[in-house]
């Protein structure tokens, strides 16, 4: 099968977005398909002459929002031709924005099938990144433009069933056709750069980590809709509940100064640590030197540092939230507080039960297990086999036979 993946979030940047991509494109790769990449081109970004050929570079402008965000300005013949080169049957967007607009009218062109996945819940974003305008903007708003934006795919994959349930509103897209496919870790990769006792033990005395200490963990972008500040709050309240606790914000962002400010302010410079940004190749040497990962966000789909987390053994203390019904088990390998402040008894009798911890931590790595990337892929490839089946004519029972195809799909090996 020959495949294009669209997206506006790539190499040599680094997101949620980014991994599922890149882990896509392997597994599809190692599975036998043929797959292209159309992206953005980020700002300073130089095409080698041994650049992959398999990948368009679209010319691309930094977005006045966010951080490593640019906007793509497509050729519409550029990208027809690329894809007639490379003989493709069917198109995956992982973007919903000008990229996307550019695979809907490539695929109209060729006639061949355009589906997205839906990565981001922009009901929950939207206010961060048009701030401060975003407060002023009815939600209604969003929604409309969202179904519009996502009205001319042929098909969607959600990564969570909050996610499928939201597009499933009547609001929204109620009679495209949907199924549930959730994200995925590639152990392999994750793991590939191997670290020794001592490396972590380095990096525990680079930022002062004592054999004692009860270490909080949170990995992803320090900015507002993460709400970093409501985890902030909690850890304060955390710190000066017990002595021997230590809190690493392993990332950056927008509110990265802010909450260091603070730090200092508060007089919490030796317990409460900041890494910057880190390469996600040396992630898994970071991820080791927590007990707890923790996290009070409420707008993910379907977290890929809450899988980070499974696979790196750790319990998980989070905010209650559908996004993490197949990933976090109340009172197996961690706990979910309906608000901030019931985080924190939660928190503490982890740090006070180091037998809990572990029992936790084991449970936590079994449960990683059901998010290898060889299912991730096989059920994509399932989907995608069932789409060019169908199209351009979607059947009555269209949803109920998709979600039977994927759940077809099992690893015997």
């Amino acid at each position: 099968m020959n495949i294009a993946l669209f997206t506006d979030s790539y190499l040599p940047t680094k997101s949620g977005i980014v991994t599922v991509v890149v882990q896509l494109r392997k597994i599809l790769t190692e599975l036998g398909h043929h797959v292209v990449i159309v992206t953005v081109s980020p700002h300073g970004y130089e095409s080698a002459e041994n650049e992959d050929p398999d990948v368009l570079r679209i010319f691309s402008i930094p977005a006045p929002v966010g951080d490593n965000q640019y906007i793509a300005f497509p050729h519409k013949k550029v990208v027809v031709n690329f894809l007639k080169e490379h003989n493709i049957q069917i198109i995956h967007s992982h973007t919903e924005f000008y990229i996307a607009h550019a695979a809907k009218s490539a695929g109209k062109v060729l006639h061949i099938p355009v589906v997205a996945t839906t990565h981001t819940m922009w009901e929950d974003f939207y206010k961060y990144y048009l701030f401060p305008m975003g407060r002023m903007v009815p939600v209604k708003v969003i929604r409309k433009i969202v179904r519009r934006l996502y009205k001319k795919f042929y098909a969607l994959i959600n990564v969570s069933d909050k996610a499928r349930e939201y597009f499933k509103s009547p609001f929204m897209l109620p009679f495209t056709p949907s199924v549930v496919i959730p994200n995925a870790i590639d152990t392999e990769a994750f793991l590939a750069k191997k670290f020794t006792e001592e490396d972590q033990l380095a990096l525990k005395k680079e930022f002062g980590i004592s054999e004692n200490d009860v270490t909080l963990i949170f990995v992803g972008r320090i900015v507002e809709e993460k709400r970093v500040e409501e985890l902030f709050d909690v850890i304060v309240r955390i710190l000066k509940a017990r002595s021997n606790v230590k809190m690493l914000f392993v990332g950056s962002g927008s509110m990265s100064y802010e909450l260091e400010s603070e730090t200092k302010r508060l007089g919490l410079g030796d317990r409460v640590l900041f890494t910057g940004f880190v390469n996600w190749e040396n992630l898994a040497l970071y991820y080791s030197l927590g007990d707890i990962f923790v996290t009070t966000s409420l707008s993910e789909m379907h977290s890929m540092t809450a899988l980070e987390a499974l696979l790196s053994h750790l319990p998980i203390v989070a905010r209650r939230d559908e996004s993490f019904d197949d990933t976090i088990f109340h009172g197996k390998n961690g706990f979910l507080a309906d608000t901030d402040e019931e985080m924190d008894g939660f928190i503490l009798d982890l740090v006070d039960n180091p037998q809990k911890r572990k029992a936790f931590a084991e449970e936590s790595f079994e449960i990683s297990k059901n998010f290898s990337i060889k299912l991730h892929g096989l059920r994509t490839v399932a989907f995608y086999k069932f789409i060019l089946k169908h199209y351009p004519l979607p059947s009555p029972v269209f949803d109920r036979e998709l979600k039977k195809a994927i759940d077809a799909v099992k690893i015997t090996d």
